[in-house]
């Protein structure tokens, strides 16, 4: 039995097409916006090999994780991503009222909001935010803050 080779073939691409599709990742922009600078404390600072990352959030913040509240709608938390001494990127986190109701419950992180930007602060979407709540899921417990436990220790110099 003969199996005519161009039905074979266009089946084949049809379903390499299918895939590849499928298996992108595509990322995308959130309400997560990036904050001035200047109106956040340093208060830690976490080296990983070549990379040195600085992490910043509100005093607003600080008082609260310290006082045992929530961290209150509005607060950004800002990871400055260093590689050889320059800014590589920021990774931001924004917790907004209501926020977690844009996702999938299997996807949320209570009201975090999670976006990557380039060193002159425009939107790094060749990054994927879901990789970032996922991550950041396995920290339910400390208001999906995997520094946060430092900010009681800290006192007006980063905690390394």
């Amino acid at each position: 039995m003969r199996i005519p080779k161009l039905p074979l073939a266009v089946a084949g691409l049809s379903m390499a097409a299918v895939l590849t599709v499928g298996w992108q990742v595509h990322a995308e922009a959130t309400r997560a916006t990036f904050p001035a600078l200047d109106k956040l404390v340093h208060y830690t600072t976490v080296k990983r090999g070549d990379v040195t990352e600085h992490i910043m959030t509100t005093p607003a913040a600080i008082d609260a994780v310290k006082n045992r509240q929530p961290i209150p709608a509005g607060t950004h938390f800002v990871l400055v991503d260093y590689r050889e001494g320059k800014v590589f990127r920021y990774f931001v986190m924004e917790k907004g009222q209501g926020w977690g109701a844009d996702y999938d419950e299997r996807r949320r992180t209570g009201d975090w909001q999670f976006q990557w930007f380039w060193p002159d602060k425009t939107i790094n979407t060749a990054e994927n935010t879901a990789r970032c709540q996922s991550c950041h899921q396995s920290q339910s417990g400390a208001e999906y803050l995997f520094t946060g436990s430092r900010i009681p220790r800290f006192n007006g110099t980063p905690i390394e």
